[in-house]
């Protein structure tokens, strides 16, 4: 080979050879970048620290943000709405007994007041009520709409906030003078306020529930003798508290006030019995006359409640139905009783409570493990926390559901006015769940 031509291939390789480095580099020192530039604070870190070995801070705020990254992406033709106001995971919801509200609590140290009538509208306002020196984990509203209490973290205790309204129509909160006493020794599982204004309740995980007056003497001590709570509640007319555990069934008990109001006596009401294995969660009917429970014998129940316990009546058991559940997973039911919502893991199943039928499974919902999973009082909503994000979910097995039973009655009815207004109600009901069904999924 000349020399002239040599020359030129040892450079034209050299060349080649330079170009390749370059891009390999250049890629390299892209790759090492990314993962930089995940969050501002993370790049000003970085920049601070002079490119020193990332902190365990660090390594948290990056997870957080794949975290952050990966909840935007869930979509689903029922999802009406995703409220992300909170900087912190979302631990409880609760609606407010008049609809208009629905209160959150997370590890950011607030409590968020969001407008029902706001889940549709593509910007979702909120209002926040700071928790000072801790965080709430619970959250519950007052019969009357008008204050809160909350269950600190750190505190181990009951704090009441009020609402106030201002003269400008927004809300401020004033926390009472002085929190609730620490009576519990184990982690606390719920707190209540009865519907008739009338007690609180706290429940912890050690088999202990405490009934409360409304300035935060102790009225009453239950001993639920489950080995360990896993739920408790009051039910929604305020007369009842229920529990359930270890053991597979779920107690019941009446609070019982006398004629002028004053406190008389917790008593044993009814039990829930036909689980093969432990309870690890129940719900209440709007107007508590069906609970339905689920266990880790791989079965939720529905039951009817509204039976005169005193005269030795035990609940009936209407309906056992398979589904996935786990520790940690939750069920709630409609106000109107028609359908059933379990959650396991990041999932929620929706079932028909009449025939058992499953008719939704959305997977996926949340990045982590579900909250909290609610009907609002109107059963057009299924709300659940699980993350940062509060997901609205549309209950179109509700109007399926309802289109059902209006369209039974409807071949049963015999007077002409009736049968018009089911046929109205009919046309109504299908075309919200049509519009429902029509509309684009939201983010």
């Amino acid at each position: 080979m000349e020399p002239a031509a040599l020359l030129a291939l040892t450079l034209l390789v050299g060349a080649l050879l330079i170009f390749v480095v370059v891009v390999v580099a250049g890629r390299q020192h892209v790759e090492t970048r990314e993962p930089a530039d995940e969050t501002t604070e993370t790049v000003a870190e970085e920049s601070t620290l002079n490119k020193a070995p990332s902190t365990k801070k660090q390594k948290l705020e990056k997870q957080r943000t794949r975290k952050d990254k990966a909840q935007q992406a869930f979509s689903h033709p029922l999802l009406a709405s995703s409220l992300k106001s909170h900087g912190g995971n979302v631990t409880c919801l609760d609606f407010s007994s008049n609809g208009k509200y629905l209160a959150s609590c997370a590890d950011d140290r607030t409590v968020r007041i969001w407008s029902t009538k706001d889940f549709l509208d593509r910007e979702h306002k909120c209002l926040r009520a700071n928790i000072e020196l801790d965080h709430a984990t619970l959250v519950r509203f007052s019969p009357d709409s008008r204050a809160f209490i909350t269950w600190l973290a750190n505190g181990d205790t009951i704090r009441i906030f009020k609402m106030i309204k201002k003269d400008d129509g927004f809300f401020t909160f004033k926390a009472a003078p002085e929190d609730f006493m620490q009576k519990h020794k184990g982690s606390i599982l719920n707190i209540g306020i009865a519907e008739t204004g009338k007690f609180i309740m706290s429940a912890s995980s050690d088999t202990s529930i405490h009934i409360w007056d409304l300035k935060g003497e102790v009225l009453a001590s239950i001993n639920t003798n489950q080995m360990t709570n896993s739920h408790a509640a009051i039910s929604p007319c305020g007369r009842f508290v229920a529990s359930c555990g270890f053991t597979p069934d779920v107690k019941v008990w009446e609070v019982c006030f006398g004629k002028s109001g004053e406190f008389k006596e917790v008593a044993r009401a009814f039990d829930l019995k036909g689980h093969s294995a432990g309870v690890h969660f129940f719900a209440f009917s709007n107007d508590s006359q069906r609970m339905v429970t689920l266990s880790k014998d791989g079965t939720w129940k529905l039951w009817n409640t509204d039976v005169e316990y005193k005269k030795q009546q035990d609940p009936y058991l209407l309906r056992t139905v398979s589904c996935n559940s786990s520790q940690g997973s939750r069920i709630a039911l409609s106000p109107d009783g028609r359908v059933v919502a379990v959650s396991d893991g990041c999932d929620v199943a929706m079932f028909d409570a009449v025939s058992g039928n499953l008719e939704e499974e959305l997977q996926g919902v949340h990045v982590g493990e579900i909250t909290d999973l609610r009907f609002d009082i109107n059963g057009r909503f299924l709300v659940c926390s699980g993350d940062r994000a509060i997901r609205v979910i549309h209950n179109a097995p509700g109007y399926r559901a309802a289109i059902k039973d209006m369209q039974d009655m409807l071949r049963k009815a015999q007077n002409e006015a009736m049968k018009q207004r089911l046929q109205q109600q009919i046309q109504e009901a299908q075309n919200a769940l049509d519009t429902v069904l029509a509309a684009p999924p939201a983010h």
